[in-house]
């Protein structure tokens, strides 16, 4: 079959969010598919400056087509607007301005999905916030897959989005938290559905085994596979990070939590603390120059496979998650995770799992983090907790087998 996937951005240099998950999506259906991806050729998402050549391009064995953006997005007007548009009474026209300022705006993109659609088996739309979403799918509603990615904020109580959940015909949810929020949220009339999320790469071959509790901490730590009693020497060395230490990956920014992140992270240093932060990633805000916060920068996947290693634990800020790959990575090397708790989707993922610990403030976000750098045997009873969980939820196998029963449902 030939399929479309539509995405806001596209590379492989992004490593995080949506894009990224719709990558690992689109290139595990390449092995069996015919596979294009339509997308932009802005690289960053807070201006969507056309860096990518336009054209076509392929990228790890999917063909990739990029469209240029009609223009960037000034971000100081878009908050301002969203701000107005967010508290005051407006119109679908006013709604539509909005999509237009967030970008990114690209109408190159609607035409050749507006000539081109018939030519493919099925269009696979990620995210719904964005314009290729919001436009696009309204093209060949019966023959799309919507991947939503989404939480409840300002935005999707939009009229727009009201209009382009109504007119969905398939839809694949991250998670059952997200599923229960839009189906509450909207009126949807589906033919096919399936909670499907995404597949990890960072799973080893060895088989799921039942769990057994170790007898003493000498013998679980013999149980690890041998990639995990390492615990990433290579990254800790590399970075200098010699004790324990918390790690967040993805975006550093202060909408993904960083900023609360580092203000509970200096007020556990001032207890008395001895841990290190590390941050890798983009930078998108300032990071204080001390020396208990290290920045690594954007790694390569076999970095970030060695710092989620190396990681005493894994911290995910982030009010609004749909899935977190972060979370679900770091799990799947056995790492212990530490959540934050407005975000529902993580607090699932926790209690599932019995593989990490959430907090709802700086004191809970404080005695956690104490909690876990104080009891190897906890973090490693986590950590195994954690594979299985993935390894049961998020196998490669189990979530292609959702996406085709749900590219079957749109052929009857």
């Amino acid at each position: 079959m030939k399929i479309a996937f539509i995405v806001q951005r596209y590379g492989a240099e992004i490593l995080g969010g949506s894009e990224y998950h719709c990558r690992l999506i689109a290139e595990r259906m390449a092995a069996k598919h015919d596979v294009e991806v339509l997308t932009t050729c802005a690289q960053d998402y807070i201006t969507w400056k056309n860096e990518y050549p336009e054209g076509t391009d392929r990228i790890r064995g999917v063909t990739v087509r990029r469209f240029a953006n009609a223009r960037a997005r000034d971000i100081q007007r878009f908050n301002q607007y969203s701000d107005w548009i967010f508290n005051h009474d407006h119109t679908r026209d006013d709604e539509m301005r909005w999509l237009e300022e967030q970008g990114p705006w690209c109408p190159a993109l609607i035409d050749y999905l507006g000539r081109h659609h018939k030519s493919y088996d099925a269009l696979i739309f990620f995210t719904y916030l964005y314009a290729p979403t919001v436009l696009g799918l309204g093209i060949d509603p019966a023959r799309s897959i919507l991947v939503p990615t989404a939480h409840d904020e300002p935005a999707i109580h939009l009229g727009i989005y009201r209009e382009l959940f109504g007119r969905a015909t398939a839809v694949a949810f991250n998670t059952e938290v997200e599923r229960n929020f839009l189906k509450t949220t909207f009126e949807m009339r589906l033919i096919g559905e399936e909670t499907v999320g995404c597949g990890v790469d960072l799973l080893q071959d060895e088989p799921l085994q039942p769990h057994e509790e170790p007898e003493d901490e000498e013998e679980a730590h013999k149980q690890l596979p041998p990639h995990l009693r390492a615990r990433g020497t290579s990254f800790r060395r590399r970075h200098r990070l010699h004790g324990q230490f918390l790690l967040y990956g993805g975006r550093i920014d202060a909408g993904k939590g960083c900023e609360e992140l580092i203000e509970y992270f200096t007020s556990y240093k001032e207890q008395g603390g001895d841990a290190t932060l590390a941050l890798m990633g983009v930078k998108l805000m300032q990071i204080p120059e001390v020396p208990w916060v290290k920045f690594a920068g954007l790694l390569s996947e076999r970095e970030r496979l060695q710092a989620l290693e190396a990681a005493t634990i894994v911290v995910v800020p982030s009010p609004f998650e749909s899935l977190s790959l972060l979370a679900l990575e770091a799990m799947a090397v056995g790492t212990p995770v530490l959540c934050n708790a407005r975000a529902e989707v993580l607090v699932e993922h926790c209690r599932s799992s019995n593989a990490g610990l959430y907090y709802q403030d700086r004191d809970e976000f404080i005695e956690c983090t104490k909690l876990l750098l104080a009891d190897d045997r906890l973090r490693e009873r986590m950590g195994r907790n954690g594979r299985e969980y993935v390894k049961r939820n998020y196998r490669w196998d189990v979530i292609m087998s959702k996406y085709d029963r749900l590219i079957a449902a749109l052929r009857r």
